[in-house]
């Protein structure tokens, strides 16, 4: 079925608000299994409210959206096909993203994977609501690439911030701040890690949406230029975040959220 042959919103799908007895009962099957990234989806789910269903409303009938949804660009099939890139220079956006993606072994395909474990796509509402929180999901590495953050739980906790303040999902502000106190419990640390996730917050507050660009573009720019052009911040505190980590023997891979931080984003 065609894109702008859908509805702007299934008469079966449900604007709820926050509901915080669900998202504490999976948050705790989280915690008890890092792996579990389903009890993710859940969370999002139970957090997911009016103001992130405005949001997709308004860009869905913006020029840029009715566009885009003409368009029925296929973003994670255009990202993994590395060979569309290659005559992009070194700085591009795209030879950064291409070089983050094999360096954690990852594909835009496998992460979509990840999600349709929690709901299949034949399960997902047939409408642009649903192709639009899928456009935040796919761009979710690209978000990486342009903030800076790495795949560390810092790094993904403090994204979660910056991400929130791009979707409105109170559920992934929850989980930055939930991850942050995680990584403090495990390492004791003395790193203002709180501070880490207040600057992703300023940094994706300050920032253009970065699901909203066109990605086609995007990937084509210079790296230095587009993160100016979209009023991207270096995240400074995450990396003296990092620095006093390391100092104090905490190794990254061995503070992890598991798969929280791609599905949550």
């Amino acid at each position: 079925m065609a894109l702008n042959s859908l509805p702007l919103v299934a008469p079966e799908r449900k604007v709820s608000g926050f509901h915080p007895l669900k998202v504490l009962h999976h948050f705790r099957k989280l915690i008890a299994d890092k792996e579990d990234t389903e009890q993710v989806f859940h969370i999002i789910e139970a957090t997911k409210g009016k103001r992130s269903h405005k949001q997709a409303w308004d860009f869905i009938r913006s020029p840029e959206g009715q566009r885009f949804i003409a368009e029925e660009t296929d973003i994670p099939a255009m990202l993994d096909d590395h060979a569309r890139w290659a005559d992009c220079g070194p700085n591009t956006v795209a030879a950064h993203y291409i070089a983050f993606m094999k360096r954690e072994g990852l594909s835009a395909a496998g992460l979509v994977a990840e999600s349709h474990k929690w709901q299949s796509a034949e399960a997902r509402h047939a409408d642009l609501t649903e192709w639009y929180f899928s456009r935040l999901r796919d761009t979710h590495d690209l978000f990486h690439v342009l903030t800076g953050y790495g795949r560390d739980a810092l790094g993904e906790a403090s994204l979660l911030g910056f991400s929130y303040e791009q979707n409105f999902n109170k559920g992934i502000l929850f989980i930055a701040y939930a991850g942050a106190r995680q990584i403090m419990k495990v390492s004791g640390t003395k790193a203002p890690l709180y501070a880490a996730i207040k600057e992703g917050r300023r940094l994706g507050k300050a920032a253009s949406k970065i699901a909203h660009q066109d990605i086609a573009t995007l990937m084509r720019e210079d790296i230095t230029e587009a993160r100016a052009r979209m009023n991207i911040g270096k995240p400074e505190v995450y990396r003296q975040c990092l620095a006093i980590l390391e100092s104090e023997g905490n190794r990254r891979e061995d503070l992890t959220l598991g798969g929280v931080g791609a599905q949550a984003a």
